[in-house]
């Protein structure tokens, strides 16, 4: 039997993530969810959801939840570390809310959240801590004891995030034809957001520029790009580039996109493009149409050899960094020194959300952070 490690003071982690249909008549209700409040007509919705049917209305986003799930219950009990995993959702079942109740009855009492989001920013990182206190809000309005939340630090440059996506990336490279191999350029791909709020991203000294969002994200592109270079002695040009934008064209979101990308590289030589989703944690649906089914359609109009490399999903190595970024905070929260493990030139970020970090466009309050109600 392993040692046990210690997660005190937490009795619990929980699995936060978006959710997603997993059914036709999910679809809308579904798209309902994520729009509340902006007014979008259901036919509007309707044609919004059109991805989703192409795949049977069902998102991928959930069992993919499932099997990480899996994936961290096996590492803890291979490891010795005793802390029961619960899983809820921001816009589908099962839903947070439901998902804390369940832990309040449960007994317990100080929680510890991952969330399906490895980058700094307010739809990364804020809007999730929103929703943590929209539902502590709830449950405490129905006079449920409430448990402290506190949320892991993020884990874009932890080597069990960096390491797979690397070999995601060989492996791609490995699959071209050997004559467009050694030319192939990397497009490394993330969700575009509101240049207004990657500015506003991270920490208020890492506003301005992208912020954090953007400096992040290039931060894990140089270190797979090195370590592909370290591995194959060759050095692949690269680029950071955004996919899935759902906002109103009069407003500037993050670019190029994947597809304007692909279209430049080929008018500028480029032999053949790999795909790397470094801003998604797993395969969903962003990653399955709009780089699986728009982008590489692009290709296929350029005649252009494309490859798409995996995401972390349930690779075991990520189960690993977050059992080690759980006994790391734990550490913490007991007083305890301890030495973060992080990759790159940004270091480990903080264990606390600070005040002014990823701001709503409208104040709203935030559990799991500095400026939390629910300490």
């Amino acid at each position: 039997m392993p040692d046990a490690l210690d997660a005190t003071p937490y009795d619990a982690l929980l699995l936060l993530s978006f959710g997603g249909p997993e059914g036709p008549d999910d679809v809308v209700p579904f798209l309902e969810n994520v729009t509340r409040g902006r007014g979008i007509p259901k036919e509007r919705l309707k044609e919004v959801g059109q991805h989703y049917f192409l795949f049977g209305g069902v998102s991928p986003i959930n069992d993919q939840n499932r099997a990480l799930l899996d994936a961290l219950r096996k590492d803890f009990a291979e490891h010795g570390l005793d802390l029961p995993v619960y899983w809820g959702n921001r816009n589908w079942a099962p839903y947070l809310t439901d998902t804390l109740r369940e832990m309040a009855a449960d007994g317990r009492r100080r929680i510890l959240v991952l969330t399906t989001s490895a980058y700094a920013s307010y739809s990364g990182c804020r809007q999730y801590r929103e929703n943590l206190a929209d539902a502590l809000a709830t449950l405490e309005a129905e006079g449920l004891e409430l448990p402290r939340i506190d949320k892991l630090r993020h884990y874009f440059n932890h080597p069990g995030f960096v390491e797979p996506m690397t070999d995601g990336v060989l492996r791609s490279l490995a699959d071209l034809p050997e004559d467009v191999r050694a030319g192939a350029h990397i497009a490394f791909t993330t969700h575009s957001i509101p240049a207004s709020a990657a500015d506003t991203s991270g920490p208020v000294e890492a506003h301005g520029e992208g912020g954090a969002y953007v400096e992040q994200h290039l931060d894990v592109a140089q270190l797979i790009a090195d370590a592909v270079r370290e591995r194959t002695g060759v050095g692949h040009p690269w680029r950071l580039v955004y996919q899935s934008r759902s906002g109103a064209p009069h407003i500037p979101w993050l670019e190029p996109d994947i597809c304007d990308h692909l279209e430049e590289e080929h008018a500028a030589g480029a032999p053949a493009v790999v795909m790397a989703p470094i801003g998604f944690v797993s395969d969903h649906m962003e990653v399955l149409y709009d780089l699986d089914t728009e982008a590489m359609a692009k290709a296929e109009e350029l005649g252009l050899p494309v490859r798409r490399s995996a995401t972390v999903g349930a690779d075991p190595r990520f189960a690993a960094a977050i059992r080690e970024l759980i006994v790391e905070r734990a550490a913490v929260e007991r007083g305890q020194e301890v030495t973060p493990c992080a990759l790159g030139a940004l270091g480990p970020s903080q264990h606390l959300c600070p005040v002014g970090c990823c701001p709503a466009r409208a104040p709203h309050p935030a559990a799991a952070g500095a400026d939390s109600p629910y300490a």
